[in-house]
C-alpha cells in the first residue's frame, strides 16, 4: 500500500494492517518515505488514535528498524526503568547503579530535557568528561563490565523512532498515547530487556496532568510491552510537587550522590527503592518486599551502589575526582537564598513554578539544540508538610549569571503556600499496574 493510502485510512479512522505499518516505518527509516508523509501520518494518529493491535505493530516495526542488543549470554536479569519525567526527577542516577549492585543488568537509554522537565543526559553531562553518546556495542560493553550504563539513543537502536520523534516535536504531534507508547517501548525493547518498570507521573509538573490520563498511558504501555514478551509494570506517581529538594542539572547530581550514600531525601529514596524492588521481583530475587528492600538498603550502606556508580562514570569517560568535594560539584557563580515571607507549615510546592524557576536560571532549553547551564538550578527546597520560620530558607538559587535571578525569585516565592496548622501530604505512589490489570487485546 502506498504511504498516502495509509495516511488516508488513518485519517478516516480506519485500522491499518500490521504489514502496511511495517512497510511505512521501515520505509521512513530507510529514507524512502519522506518526512512530510510521516508527519501527516503522525497527525492522523493524533486525531484518530490507534487500536491496541496497531500500537503493537507500530512498536514492533520501530524495534525492527535498527539493531537489538543481546544479553542472552549474561547471568544477570536485564531490566530498566522509564519515567515520563518531572521536576526534580533524578531517580535514574540512583536506580541504575543500585540495581546493578544487586545483580541486575541495566542498559538505560535516556533523553535530554526540553522545556521545564530536566533530562538525565543533561544531568550526567555535569560530570566532566562523561560520555552520553555510546554506540550500541559500547553500551553493551559497559553493561557487561559494571552492570549498568546510561546513554542517549544510539544511531543503531530504533532509528525510526529517533526520526519520528524529531518530527513530532515540531509538528504538534507529541501528545498521542499510541505514539508515546511506541516511542518509549521501541527503545527499551531494542535494548534487549527482560523486564521494565514505568514511573508515570501526573500533576502540575508532569506531562500527564491528571491521574486518569496517566493511568491510560501506563495501562497502554504495560499491555503493549507485555504482549511483546517483556515483563512490564507501572507506578503512577505524584508530580504536583517536586521530587526531592533540587531541580536543575548539577544540583540534582549532588542530591543523587547523597542518596547513593544513604543521605538523600525520603521521597527520592522511597520511589527509587520501590522501582528497583519491582525490578528484583521480576528477576525472581526475593519473594517478599521487605527482603528486597533490606537487600537494597544494604547495597547503599555497604557502598556497593556507590562503587557501581563510580565504575560506570569511569567506563563512560567521566572523572571520579569530580566527587572528591561534593559541596563544590558544579558550583555556580551566583547563589541566593529565598527567605520565607511568613511562618507556617508548607501546604503546597507548585512543581511547575519550581521548574519554570530553574528554566529561567538557564537549566532548561527552549529548542532541542540549545545548550544548558549545568550549574543552574534550585536546591534546599522546603517540602510540603514541613514547618518554616519567618525568614527561614524556602529554597536556594544557583546561576552562572544574574540574568533570570529576579524571575526565578518571584516564581519560587509564588510556588509556596502555607498553613497555620500541620498538613497531610498526599501519597507519593498513587497506583500500581501490572499485566494482570490490563487487557492484552
Amino acid at each position: 500500500m502506498l504511504p498516502q493510502d495509509i495516511i488516508a485510512r488513518k485519517r478516516d479512522g480506519e485500522e491499518v494492517g500490521k504489514e502496511d505499518l511495517r512497510g511505512l516505518v521501515l520505509g521512513f527509516a530507510g529514507d524512502e518515505v519522506p518526512d512530510y508523509q510521516m508527519s501527516a501520518f503522525a497527525m492522523a494518529v493524533c486525531l484518530q488514535g490507534m487500536s491496541f493491535g496497531e500500537t503493537c505493530a507500530l512498536t514492533e516495526a520501530m524495534v525492527e528498524s535498527g539493531e537489538t542488543l543481546d544479553f542472552s549470554g549474561s547471568a544477570r536479569f536485564v531490566a530498566d526503568k522509564h519515567s515520563t519525567g518531572g521536576i526534580g526527577d533524578k531517580v535514574s542516577l540512583v536506580l541504575a547503579p543500585l540495581a546493578a549492585s544487586c545483580g541486575l543488568a541495566v542498559p538505560m537509554i535516556s533523553g535530554r530535557g526540553l522545556g521545564l522537565t530536566g533530562g538525565t543526559l543533561d544531568k550526567l553531562e555535569s560530570i566532566p568528561g562523561f560520555r552520553v553518546n555510546l554506540s550500541a556495542s559500547e553500551l553493551g560493553n559497559v553493561v557487561n563490565q559494571c552492570g549498568c550504563a546510561i546513554t542517549g539513543q544510539t544511531e543503531e537502536i530504533a532509528p525510526a523512532d529517533k526520526k519520528l520523534y524529531a518530527l513530532r516535536d515540531v509538528t504538534a504531534t507529541v501528545p498521542s498515547i499510541p505514539l508515546i507508547s511506541a516511542s518509549i517501548l521501541s527503545k527499551k525493547l531494542a535494548a534487549g530487556l527482560e523486564g521494565l518498570v514505568l514511573d508515570v507521573k501526573c500533576g502540575s509538573g508532569a506531562f500527564m496532568k491528571t491521574e486518569p490520563d496517566a493511568r491510560e498511558l501506563a495501562e497502554t504501555m504495560v499491555a503493549v510491552g507485555s504482549r511483546m514478551g517483556c515483563r512490564v509494570e507501572a507506578q503512577i506517581t505524584e508530580m504536583s510537587r517536586p521530587l526531592g529538594r533540587t531541580a536543575g542539572n548539577a544540583p540534582e547530581v549532588v542530591e543523587a550522590v547523597q542518596a547513593l550514600h544513604g543521605q538523600g531525601p525520603d521521597d527520592l529514596i522511597e520511589l527509587t527503592l520501590s522501582l528497583v524492588s519491582n525490578m528484583l521481583a521480576m528477576s525472581g530475587r526475593g519473594d517478599e518486599e521487605k527482603g528486597r528492600r533490606d537487600l537494597l538498603l544494604d547495597a547503599i550502606s555497604s557502598g556497593r551502589a556507590w562503587d557501581s556508580f563510580i565504575r560506570m562514570v569511569e567506563l563512560q569517560g567521566g572523572d571520579p575526582a569530580a566527587f572528591d568535594d561534593i559541596d563544590g560539584f558544579g558550583a555556580a557563580k551566583f547563589t541566593e537564598e529565598i527567605a520565607s515571607p511568613k511562618a507556617g507549615f508548607v501546604s503546597l510546592v507548585d512543581s511547575e513554578k519550581v521548574g519554570r524557576a530553574a528554566f529561567a536560571l538557564g537549566a532548561g532549553r527552549r529548542d532541542r539544540e540549545d545548550s544548558v547551564d549545568h550549574s543552574a538550578g534550585v536546591s534546599e527546597l522546603k517540602q510540603a508538610g514541613e514547618f518554616v520560620e519567618f525568614g527561614g530558607t524556602l529554597a536556594k538559587i544557583h546561576a552562572s549569571s544574574s540574568q533570570g535571578l529576579g524571575e526565578a525569585r518571584d516564581l519560587l516565592l509564588s510556588a509556596f503556600e502555607f498553613s497555620e496548622e500541620s498538613v497531610e501530604v498526599s501519597p507519593l505512589i498513587l497506583a500500581r499496574i501490572n499485566a494482570d490489570d490490563v487487557a492484552l487485546g
